[in-house]
């Protein structure tokens, strides 16, 4: 009769005696790039006048590395610590105090620089890969407080914390800017969205922001960008500054009783099926323009107006007016011209992907703002953008396949997490990965394709 082991796993020795092991050496993948883009540099420039005068450590490479254990799952500077054991590796890594010390020389000219930095390592990132046009999401979230913290106020959920508003390049699926805000702020802000605004403008590579300021001349454009919103973003100031930085618009639009008489006069025969990625009809969903039958005279010329019905899912908050209906009815503006209702509208859905920009936000360290100030916490925030721009370049840069689209707890437990031997040969450092783990051509691959794009 065959026996079943019932253990879990196999007991082994357990010795201390170990020596030049990496636990983490995929992590160094994200460092390098840091360094051969541009990155490590730029940090060091913009935090060059913070006051900080160390011989060792240098408070923008403080920064990076800081940025670097965000990406690997860091949510506190305790887990800093991990970064620091592992010097053979990384090199000079600060103590946690000196990190916070880091944090707190962060004021607000360093807040202004540390975006320009990472801009400066965009260019170069994007001149070896050009996305081209681009779709940019705006969203916001909320971030809980387990204690009191400066500006931490109630949120319109009935929590405490904090509502960040932040954007996305769909495109790249990279962070371009990020603002704190205190939880009691509101989702439609007008004033925030215009200032959110122009720092993602500003975050990007001179060809793709060229004839996107505010005013700026049409023939200027070199590269179309639509911007896309939830209904938090139909304000008429918005709007009108999306059109006259001639940035195309995709915004979420209220259900408002002139939208519903505009429903109730529209032909049956008028709603079209909407449509998959692939082309195919979605099934229990339709379109329809309602440009002709609601004044859209307050917005931009050539806004247009759809709306999408579709069969309620089980669980849905239906309005007195979907109940009746037996739809749910949802609209959005847009000022593209000449494509039909279904091809807007899966552009319009895809802004849902933003649920998954800020869900990997959290991840890399946003979840969780561990200090009492908030220009502190500001910092904390600056540096989680960095960490999801190292993560979203090194997969759109050296990896692959199903690496090139996983969330970052993917990376971390097939790549960033990696076992590997340290060893010293007479012209520099080896780094043996573990030969048996499945991933482990991929980031041989990954370093490989770095090294060659960026010599």
């Amino acid at each position: 009769m065959q026996v079943h082991s019932n253990r879990s796993v196999r007991r082994a020795k357990v010795t201390t005696d170990g020596k030049r092991l990496v636990s983490h050496a995929g992590t160094a993948l994200l460092a390098e790039l840091a360094d051969r883009i541009g990155l490590t540099a730029a940090m060091s420039e913009a935090m060059e006048e913070c006051g900080i005068s160390w011989r060792i450590h240098d408070p923008g490479i403080v920064l990076t590395h800081l940025a670097v254990a965000m990406a690997d799952g860091a949510d506190c500077l305790a887990d800093f610590a991990a970064l620091k054991e592992q010097q053979q590796l990384f090199g000079p890594v600060a103590s946690v105090p000196t990190a916070w010390r880091v944090v707190q020389a962060t004021s607000a000219s360093e807040l202004r620089a540390i975006p320009e930095a990472v801009a400066r390592a965009r260019d170069a990132v994007w001149a070896k890969d050009p996305p081209g046009d681009l779709l940019i999401d705006i969203d916001a979230t909320l971030v809980t407080a387990h204690s009191e913290k400066q500006d931490a106020a109630p949120t319109y959920k009935g929590g405490f914390g904090f509502h960040p508003l932040a954007s996305w390049c769909d495109t790249t699926a990279e962070p371009l800017a990020g603002m704190l805000r205190a939880g009691n702020a509101g989702a439609n802000d007008t004033d925030d969205h215009l200032k959110l605004l122009e720092t993602t403008i500003a975050a990007l590579p001179a060809p793709w922001r060229a004839g996107h300021d505010r005013g700026d001349d049409p023939d200027e454009v070199q590269h179309d960008i639509v911007v896309r919103s939830d209904s938090a973003g139909a304000s008429h100031d918005f709007v009108a500054a999306l059109a006259s930085a001639n940035l195309g618009f995709s915004i979420g639009f209220p259900v408002s009783p002139q939208v519903r008489d505009a429903l109730l006069l529209a032909q049956e025969e008028d709603w079209r099926p909407a449509i998959q990625v692939d082309g195919s009809r979605r099934p229990g969903a339709w379109v329809i323009e309602l440009t002709d039958l609601v004044d859209l005279s307050a917005w931009p010329e050539g806004t247009r107006l759809f709306s999408r019905r579709e069969r309620p899912h089980p669980g849905a908050q239906l309005s007195l007016f979907d109940t009746s209906a037996g739809f749910r009815h949802t609209c959005f503006i847009t000022d593209t011209e000449w494509d039909p209702a279904e091809v807007l509208e899966l552009r319009h859905r895809a802004h849902a992907r933003v649920e998954d920009r800020v869900r990997n936000w959290k991840d890399c360290g946003i979840a969780n703002l561990p200090f009492e100030g908030f220009c502190r916490n500001e910092a904390w925030m600056a540096v989680s953008l960095v960490a999801g721009c190292l993560l979203a370049w090194s997969q759109r840069l050296v990896f692959e396949g199903e690496l090139a689209k996983a969330e970052p707890k993917t990376i971390r437990h097939r790549v960033l997490h990696v076992a590997a031997l340290l060893v010293r040969r007479h012209r520099g450092l080896v780094l043996r990965l573990d030969e048996d783990w499945p991933w482990v051509s991929d980031l041989a691959t990954a370093f490989a394709r770095l090294r060659a794009a960026f010599p």
